[in-house]
């Protein structure tokens, strides 16, 4: 049941409430309670919150509230740095906006740009878009933002990681001066409070408390270890946990291609990630772990944004982030929609100090862990043999 008490007083319609009561939405996230009313009135906003916050929906209700169905005109429009992001935000707004009937396009490389052009043609309420293929159909003169009430930066932060805060500009340029605009991002860097200060107007600031992002249903626990031994001591935390889906985080695009090489020559199933793949690639390697024809993918922190498959019932932190943040926001792939999760991360002794500091941003101890012994495995495989008999 959708909170009355919370939606009731935003004077939704009755077409957005039966969305979100079809979704399951109950009560607001933190983000949802502070942005969404801002939002409703009008407010240019930031917002520094992670993916698995609700920040999709704290922009995406208001914005689909507001969109005029009789208006054949891009309205609304978001820009995400990745394809898997925009997907993932595209069929949430399509889902909420399910019974006004409003349509909805991502916009990404990697899918012929033809079939984008029609869908373009026949009429657009809300592009979600990655800024190369955005670019690209504003070169050609195949979408015009001249209608674009709100305009939506997503993941700010990463497309900064990416290099795209020149296109970001670029784009916003080709939309209208007295459009609504909001940004979010998980980290609030110079250049991007420099973008901000650029393109909105007196924007009000709304944030998710640390211990908020921290889902208090992940058990957190790390592995000291050699590194000579790095990949026997993963193997032997891979036989011994009891997983679903796991997700092993990578610094590099080298170290996620030599992982995925190791482990599938020990006879593991498992898929790389990362954005010198092609896009084909890409889509086999996450087609494969939706699935569960590979239970492990090995991914870098930009490949995997846009995540969020319930199944994955573990992350693993191969390689220690050296941001803090980074470290909230891949264990934030587990324990998703209240389940429970468990992040385990394994250091070598030099890297204590970036333990402290993800400590000291958590408010938490992450506990030590003791890797399973010979002995231990062996016993796991005897019972493993006794139950399967």
């Amino acid at each position: 049941m959708v909170s009355e008490n919370f939606f009731g007083e935003l004077n939704l319609s009755k077409k957005v409430l039966q969305g979100l009561a079809e979704m399951g939405f109950e009560e607001p996230t933190p983000i949802q309670e502070q942005a969404v009313p801002l939002i409703a009135k009008g407010c240019d906003v930031i917002g520094q919150a992670q993916t698995g916050t609700g920040k999709t929906a704290a922009f995406g209700i208001p914005i689909v509230e507001k969109v005029e169905p009789q208006l054949n005109k891009i309205q609304a429009f978001i820009l995400t740095p990745t394809r898997e992001l925009a997907i993932q935000v595209a069929t949430e707004l399509g889902r909420i906006s399910r019974f006004k009937r409003l349509r909805v396009l991502p916009v990404y490389g990697g899918q012929p740009i033809d079939r984008q052009i029609r869908s373009l043609r026949s009429g657009v309420h809300i592009v979600i878009g990655t800024p190369g293929r955005v670019l690209d159909h504003l070169d050609r003169k195949t979408m015009s933002l001249d209608h674009v009430k709100t305009f939506v930066i997503d993941e700010a932060d990463e497309m900064l990681d990416m290099g795209f805060i020149e296109d970001i500009e670029a784009i916003m340029d080709q939309a209208p001066e007295d459009k609504q605009s909001l940004l979010f991002s998980a980290t609030m860097p110079e250049p991007i409070r420099k973008l901000a200060g650029k393109y909105l107007r007196d924007p009000q600031y709304v944030s998710v408390n640390k211990e908020t992002v921290t889902v208090p249903q992940i058990t957190q626990q790390y592995y000291e270890v050699d590194p000579a031994s790095k990949i026997e001591i993963l193997c032997r935390i891979l036989d011994y946990e009891n997983y679903d889906g796991v997700i092993i985080f990578c610094r590099t695009k080298r170290g996620v291609d030599e992982l995925a090489a190791a482990l599938e020559s020990r006879g593991y199933s498992a898929q790389g990630l990362h954005g010198d793949l092609t896009q084909m690639q890409r889509d086999k390697a996450m087609k494969s772990f939706k699935t569960g024809e590979a239970d492990i993918l090995i991914a870098t922190d930009v490949a995997a944004r846009g995540i969020d498959i319930d199944r994955i019932s573990h992350v693993i932190n191969y390689d220690i982030p050296q941001d803090p943040e980074s470290y909230v926001h891949r264990i934030g792939r587990t324990g998703r929609a209240g389940r429970e999760g468990k992040a385990i991360t394994l250091i070598v002794p030099q890297e204590y100090r970036h333990l402290r500091l993800i400590e000291k941003l958590i408010r938490s101890r992450i506990s030590r862990a003791v890797p399973p012994t010979f002995k231990e495995m062996l016993d796991l495989q005897k019972r493993v043999i006794r139950e399967n008999v």
